[in-house]
């Protein structure tokens, strides 16, 4: 099924300086959100220069890190959402120690752990073997995350606003992903916190009587959300990534380390794009047959239920990447310094105006390309008015 186009009135609005149009989006808005700690600070900009640009995400999906900035957003009125997101990352960010940044921050971090995020469960660091308790089996406890998102967020506003909020955790017992959405269930601080509990730092949280895992064990790029999504819409999809897929080979444990990492939590978001290509090409593929067939054959019940597999939905990806910054290595996602979270944050704002001033999605698609992807790194600005 294909979605109404959001047409918008052309009015002129200013980005980087130039006058440009207003954006003639085509379908829903989708922000995904991986999971990253401190490299969250990306996505919240990458949101706050769209809402400058007046584009507002219908439905934003997130794991981790990603539903913690998901939740900022869902749970406040449009007027205060890059308020309450900046609200969050101060209250998290974390001078180091005197003198020391980098690593030794990053150390203290471990240590002592990040004011308004988490602090450690001492029980838990003195043997392996140490009953804990299923709620509490975790390197450091939550209840600060959960003190600090309570202070920033309305969780009515959150379940049922206007911005769809879906959620990615794992269940601990079966292993099972599951996408919590706003759509078809009320979403509370258990549900953010579930997604956010990354084992073994974190403890599992409770969801009536089952516990979840931070849903990036499984799928720490939930894109997959979208294209399972019934109905079909057509979409315009910003996926935010934080951890780079494409590096060097290693020469030393370091790198290793790091490299590692980065594969890991990339999750695989390019095979599952790759594939879901290929699925959204047979589903118009069998969208075309149909027109073949004689409508008496299109009315019979068997026929109708296999040509349902068919749809001419459009989904345009725009991939934003979080740059490296000078000192990264595998414990970057421990980089809650406010100089390492200004500098993710401008690059998401930068990013994300590239893209604005590029606007691919407005480029001709192939009637059978049921997936397109734009690679923000590549997009050079169209030509606009000064």
């Amino acid at each position: 099924m294909n979605a109404t186009t959001r047409n918008t009135p052309r009015r002129s609005t200013r980005l980087a300086g130039k006058t440009v149009a207003k954006f003639t989006l085509p379908g829903q808005v989708v922000l995904v959100l991986q999971g990253g700690g401190a490299l969250g600070a990306y996505q919240a900009c990458v949101y706050q220069a769209l809402s400058e640009a007046g584009i507002e995400p219908d439905w934003v999906i997130g794991t981790s890190i990603g539903a913690v900035n998901g939740a900022l957003m869902a749970g406040n009125p449009l007027a205060e959402r890059v308020q309450r997101l900046r609200a969050f990352w101060r209250a998290v960010s974390h001078g180091g120690w005197p003198r020391f940044t980098g690593n030794w921050s990053r150390l203290e971090a471990v240590l002592q752990g990040v004011p308004g995020f988490f602090r450690p469960n001492p029980a838990a660091w003195l043997y392996p073997d140490n009953e804990l308790g299923e709620d509490a089996a975790g390197y450091y406890r939550t209840d600060a995350l959960r003190n600090t998102l309570d202070g920033l967020i309305d969780t009515r506003r959150m379940s049922a606003g206007e911005m769809r909020l879906t959620l990615g955790a794992v269940n601990v017992r079966s292993g099972q992903l599951r996408y919590f959405d706003s759509r078809d269930e009320p979403i509370t601080l258990d549900h953010v916190l579930a997604s956010s509990a990354l084992p073994p730092a974190f403890a599992p949280v409770r969801i009536g009587e089952e516990l979840f895992w931070d849903g990036g064990i499984a799928s720490n790029t939930p894109i997959e959300a979208v294209f399972d999504d019934r109905q079909r819409h057509d979409a315009l999809i910003f996926a935010v990534q934080v951890w780079n897929p494409q590096g060097e080979a290693p020469t030393t444990m370091h790198q290793v380390f790091a490299r590692h990492k980065d594969i890991q939590y990339a999750s695989r978001a390019e095979s599952h794009v790759a594939r879901q290509k290929q699925l959204h090409t047979m589903r118009h593929v069998i969208r075309q047959l149909a027109q073949y067939l004689p409508s008496a054959q299109r009315g019979r019940r068997d026929v109708a239920q296999m040509l349902s597999y068919g749809c001419g939905t459009t989904m345009r990806i725009v991939k934003l990447l979080s740059p490296a910054l000078a000192g990264d290595d595998h414990t970057k996602d421990l980089d809650f310094i406010p100089d390492g979270i200004e500098a993710r944050w401008q690059a998401g704002h930068a990013d994300a105006l590239r893209a604005l001033l590029a606007e691919p999605w407005c480029r001709p698609v192939d009637s059978m390309q049921g997936v397109v992807e734009y690679d923000v790194s590549l997009l050079q600005p169209q030509t606009a008015a000064a």
